[in-house]
Parts: C-alpha cells; sequence; structure tokens
C-alpha cells in the first residue's frame, strides 16, 4: 500500500511540474514584436532566420546579419554591399532556433537549398493577421495601439474620473531597442 501511495505521489509531481514548465515555456517563447517586418508570418517565436539565397544569417533579438567575408564570420547591422539589391520581403527565410547556428553552416546550406529563389513566403509587413500588429513597424501597427489604448483607457477611467479629464494613470514609456547599428564587428564566435 504505502508503495503505491507513493508512486500516486510521485506520478502527481512529475504531471505538476510538466504543466508548470509548459506554461513558462508558453509565456515566454513568443517574440513577435520584435521580429523583422520582413521575416516570415506564421513564428510566433524565432532565434535567427537563415536566408538561402545569400548564405545570410540573421540574428533576430540583435539585428545582426552573419555572414563569411575572407573566412570569418562578420556581425553587421547590415548587409555587405554585395546584397545591395537582394529583396528582404520576397527572399525565402528559414527560421532557425538553433544556438549560433553559423557554426554549422554548411548543413544549414545544404538542407535549404532547394529554397533558393522561392519568393512564396508571406512577410509580416503584409499580413492582416492582428497578432503580428504588436510590432511597431507593421502598417497596422499605429490603428492597433490606438485601439488597444482605447479600450485600455475606457477600462481604467471607469469610476476614475477627475475634474481636467486627463488620465495619468496609463502612461508608458517608450522602450525601444534598436541594438547596434553602424559598423561592422568582426568577432569569431
Amino acid at each position: 500500500m504505502k508503495k503505491t501511495i507513493l508512486f500516486a505521489a510521485i506520478l502527481l509531481v512529475s504531471f505538476m511540474y510538466q504543466t508548470a514548465t509548459s506554461q513558462v515555456r508558453v509565456g515566454l517563447n513568443i517574440n513577435l514584436g520584435v521580429q523583422p517586418v520582413w521575416g516570415p508570418v506564421g513564428y510566433d517565436y524565432a532565434d535567427y532566420y537563415y536566408m538561402p539565397d545569400i548564405d545570410v544569417f540573421y540574428n533576430i533579438p540583435r539585428r545582426q546579419y552573419i555572414y563569411l567575408q575572407q573566412g570569418r564570420w562578420i556581425f553587421s547591422a547590415s548587409l555587405p554591399y554585395r546584397y545591395r539589391n537582394f529583396d528582404l520581403y520576397t527572399g525565402y527565410k528559414v527560421v532557425v532556433n538553433d544556438s549560433r547556428p553559423y557554426r554549422h553552416a554548411q548543413t544549414y546550406r545544404t538542407k535549404y537549398a532547394r529554397y533558393k529563389g522561392d519568393h512564396s513566403q508571406e512577410a509580416i509587413r503584409n499580413s492582416h493577421d492582428s497578432r503580428y500588429f504588436v510590432n511597431k513597424d507593421h502598417p497596422e501597427h499605429n490603428k492597433w495601439r490606438e485601439d488597444n489604448n482605447h479600450h485600455q483607457n475606457g477600462n481604467a477611467n471607469q469610476g476614475n474620473h477627475n475634474d481636467n479629464g486627463d488620465n495619468h494613470n496609463n502612461q508608458r514609456g517608450n522602450n525601444d531597442n534598436h541594438g547596434n547599428k553602424g559598423h561592422e564587428k568582426k568577432q569569431d564566435h
């Protein structure tokens, strides 16, 4: 009897741990607001994009392109001059959620070579799915923000009236984080 109770307790604790872990993952693994508007739709979370047309990786959180130049990986806020005519909105992007995928670049080159010249992906900028409107660079962002602020202010002001009509309870700071812009950096990672 004691073994059965012990087994049931272990099973219950294990189930509770898995449920809590799943809830944490769901809460943390969404970065729609920081993905560039030229990124592909359909991904709530992405660390990197790999662009097979030009053999370049893009680090989404750092907003850096990663490409080989004379045998060294270059980390830059902009694409090199040789790719100045590449259209980020129409070129195919593979979502990669591996740590430092450029270290295994040959694997990605081989695996995704068939997507060179594929222009079938929809870019976030062109999506009418409202979940992408959170992205400050999306064409519908300002309308989305106004709608959400109006909705939030309407709820916040219920029972919170003052004589001059100002509502100072919902002020938000502008927390833009544009990453490093400007010069290329050579790094060994």
